[in-house]
C-alpha cells in the first residue's frame, strides 16, 4: 500500500509516535485504548485508530485522491479519501440511522459483515432470488470477500467509525442489491446511487469522474439509463445502512427492493448465462 507514495504521507500511516495500525476484525467499541505495557492514554479511540490533525488530514485527502484518480481500483487510497473527507456525511447518515428503529438496532449491536460472521453452508442452500443466496453467488462468480474492506483509521469518532464500516461492508451488498457487475459500469451505476443515498464526497468523486473511463456506447447507457435510475432510486431509497441484512439472508431481493422503494434495474449488466434475482 505504501509504494510510490511521498515520505510525509507514508509517515502519517506510520508515525513515530507509535500510532501504527494494526489490523482489527473484532466489533469496534467504545474503549479508550493504551499502548501495550503502559496505562497511558495513546489517543486512539478504537483498535485500528490513528490520530491526526486537520493538516494531516488534508494531505492524506490530497494524496489519496490524487493515487485514486490515477487508479480508481486502489481500494486503499478510496478508503483513506472516503474517511478524511466524510465526517459531516457521516454524521447525517449516523443520525439516519438513529432514526430508523432497525438502524439504530445495528448502531447498538455493532454486527460485522465478514466471512468469519457468515454462514456460507447456510447461506448456499438458500433458494435462487433470496438475498443470501445472490449475495454469495456475486462473491464467488467476482471472487471477492466481504474480508478485504479495510479497517476504518482517519475517523476521530468511534460511532462515526462504525458507520463508515458499515458503509464499506455492505457496498457488495448493494451491487447484489442493485444487480450491478463489477466492471467499470457497474461500479460507477454503484457510485451514482451511493452519491445521492450517502452524499459522502468520495462517492460524489466517483459518481463524476467515474463516466470518464467508460466507452462511448456505456457512457450512453449510463447518461439515458442507469444514472438516472441510480440517482432516482438512491435518492429516495431508505437508508442502506439501516437495514439489518445478516437476518434478511431468507428474504426474496425482488420483495426487499420494494421495502427499500430501490427500483429494480433498467437493464441486465450479466451474461446471459447467468442467474440473477430477476430472472429466478
Amino acid at each position: 500500500m505504501m509504494c510510490g507514495l511521498p515520505g510525509y504521507f507514508r509517515r502519517i500511516f506510520k508515525t513515530s509516535q507509535g500510532y501504527y495500525c494494526r489490523r482489527s476484525f473484532g466489533v469496534l467499541t467504545g474503549q479508550q485504548y493504551t499502548s501495550s505495557g503502559s496505562q497511558q492514554y495513546d489517543g486512539r479511540l478504537y483498535p485500528s485508530h490513528i490520530p491526526t490533525s486537520s493538516v494531516q488530514k488534508a494531505i492524506l485527502a490530497v494524496g489519496s485522491g490524487v493515487a485514486a484518480l490515477k487508479n480508481p481500483y486502489r481500494h486503499d487510497m478510496v478508503a483513506v479519501l472516503g474517511e478524511t473527507t466524510g465526517h459531516q456525511a457521516l454524521i447525517k447518515l449516523r443520525d439516519r440511522m438513529r432514526n430508523d428503529s432497525e438502524g439504530c438496532t445495528i448502531l447498538v449491536e455493532r454486527p460485522r459483515i465478514r466471512l468469519s460472521t457468515l454462514d456460507l453452508t447456510q447461506m448456499s442452500s438458500l433458494p435462487d432470488g433470496t438475498l443470501g443466496r445472490e449475495y454469495l453467488r456475486f462473491l464467488e462468480e467476482n471472487r471477492v470477500t466481504p474480508d478485504s474492506r479495510a479497517d476504518v483509521k482517519f475517523v476521530d469518532n468511534e460511532e462515526l467509525a462504525y458507520v463508515m464500516q458499515r458503509y464499506r461492508e455492505v457496498h457488495d451488498l448493494l451491487h447484489t442489491l442493485l444487480g450491478m457487475p463489477t466492471n467499470m459500469l457497474g461500479e460507477v451505476a454503484v457510485k451514482w446511487f451511493e452519491a445521492a443515498q450517502t452524499g459522502l464526497p468520495m462517492c460524489v468523486l466517483g459518481a463524476t469522474l467515474g463516466p470518464l473511463r467508460l466507452s462511448v456506447s456505456r457512457l450512453q447507457l449510463l447518461v439515458q439509463s442507469l444514472g438516472p435510475w441510480a440517482v432516482r432510486s438512491g435518492s429516495r431509497a431508505r437508508c442502506v445502512l439501516s437495514v439489518f441484512y445478516e437476518r434478511r439472508w431468507d428474504q426474496n431481493l425482488d420483495e426487499l427492493r420494494h421495502q427499500l422503494n430501490i427500483e429494480p434495474p433498467p437493464v441486465n449488466l450479466f451474461p446471459s448465462s447467468k442467474k440473477t434475482s430477476s430472472n429466478s
